[in-house]
């Protein structure tokens, strides 16, 4: 069995990444791994399946434990990676997806280069802002540090292997689908292909 690929997924808050990957994991050879935060849950959201809702002293025996495979602080809030959410799916060949910050995804690229790194771009920053203010979840100071955070963010888009477009939520979820067929017909992806077909000839 073909061990799962790991692939970490990057969006500024608002870039309706929730909703790419609801419709991405619809496809059951795809599982997102559940961070761990200490933010506050918001509306609807369930603990063990948007999130581990943790309390910031709970986080911090976690990072003593050595628990976390990555993590970090954004907008006052620390998030995290728990190893024991990655490696039990790769291993029975299920693709496991991160949906993590810059700066985790940064860290990441240290220590599992062999993951994919896919960034989910908003068309605009004022295209952000209006998603933002429709959502109606914050504050407008929160909404501003969100912008603020997402500016930040953006200037990360190199460090990725891809950038994917979320103006059409159809086209955003396809282009993601063909960047994962793109990467399965690489050369290094199917290098036990090309051993058994030279070793047959």
């Amino acid at each position: 069995m073909n061990k799962g690929r790991l692939i970490v997924f990057s969006a500024p808050s608002g870039c309706g990444k929730g909703t790419m990957l609801a419709e991405i994991l619809k496809d059951n050879s795809f599982r997102c791994s559940v961070s761990t935060t200490t933010r506050e849950p918001r509306k609807g959201e369930i603990d063990g399946v948007h999130y581990y809702f943790i309390s910031k002293e709970e986080f911090q025996r976690r990072i003593a434990n050595d628990e976390f495979m990555e993590y970090a602080e954004y907008c006052q809030n620390s998030y995290g990676t728990l190893k024991s959410e990655v490696d039990q799916y790769l291993e029975s060949g299920i693709n496991v997806i991160l949906e993590i910050e810059v700066q985790g995804a940064m860290k990441m690229r240290e220590i599992r280069p062999d993951a994919l790194f896919v960034f989910i771009a908003p068309p605009s920053v004022d295209e952000l802002r209006r998603r933002l203010n429709k959502r109606g979840t914050e504050t407008p100071e929160i909404i501003e540090q969100r912008i603020e955070a997402a500016v930040n963010e953006l200037k990360f888009m190199p460090k990725y292997d891809y950038i994917i477009v979320n103006d059409a939520l159809e086209d955003a979820v396809s282009d993601f689908f063909a960047v994962i067929r793109s990467e399965q017909l690489t050369v290094s992806a199917q290098a036990e292909f090309i051993e058994e077909v030279i070793k047959n000839a």
